[in-house]
């Protein structure tokens, strides 16, 4: 049974199908989208279009940015002999907001998943490794700890040894005010292995 009319239901509807988005949040974000000012409404949906319209890949590491290359990538600063390997944009933004890392990335959109029928040709390890050909003294590779994120990271370090650059992975293990109890072994095991001197 409809509670509204077929426009706010349409509207609902599109809101709804937003990643992370349940019918509640759609409902209360639909009434907020209704009752703010019709200015703000067209400011809203011209970035949104204009987003959609002039986002790209950066042609150098594959981030998502307005410009052909990116901020990162266009900084004279960054040292561009170390390569952070990440599965997206958004893992790229979590390195960057610590603030300790100096270097470029590449962005694989994406991570091999047999199971999904995603393949090494179906994510951006070409454009990896024709990047390697230049001054590229480290390449770190930062997948997710997951199944996928992990098969990625193998198939890339097998990719680079031969070419005799060293290949380092982030560490994984314990999150901080995480209970061993609650850990489950292969991450325990992980951070036993990553551990370092005090």
């Amino acid at each position: 049974m409809n509670y509204y009319s077929e426009k706010i239901d349409r509207l609902i509807e599109q809101l709804g199908g937003l990643p992370g988005i349940g019918n509640k949040s759609a409902q209360r974000l639909a009434f907020h989208i209704l009752n703010m000012p019709k200015e703000r409404v067209r400011a809203l949906t011209d970035t949104i279009t204009d987003a959609r319209e002039n986002v790209r890949y950066c042609k150098e590491c594959f981030t998502l940015t307005d410009k052909e290359i990116c901020p990162i990538c266009s900084n004279p600063g960054r040292d561009k002999t170390t390569i952070m390997v990440v599965e997206t944009t958004r893992d790229l933004a979590a390195y960057e907001k610590t603030g300790k890392y100096n270097g470029v990335y590449h962005v694989l959109q994406g991570a091999i998943s047999p199971m999904l029928g995603i393949g090494p040709a179906d994510i951006r390890l070409k454009e990896l490794m024709t990047r390697l050909q230049g001054d590229v003294k480290e390449v770190i590779i930062a997948t997710n700890s997951s199944l996928e994120g992990e098969a990625t990271a193998m198939y890339i370090s097998k990719l680079i040894k031969p070419a005799g650059i060293k290949v380092t992975r982030i560490a994984s293990g314990i999150p901080v005010g995480g209970d061993l109890e609650y850990i489950d072994e292969v991450t325990l095991l992980r951070a036993l292995e990553g551990r370092k001197a005090l």
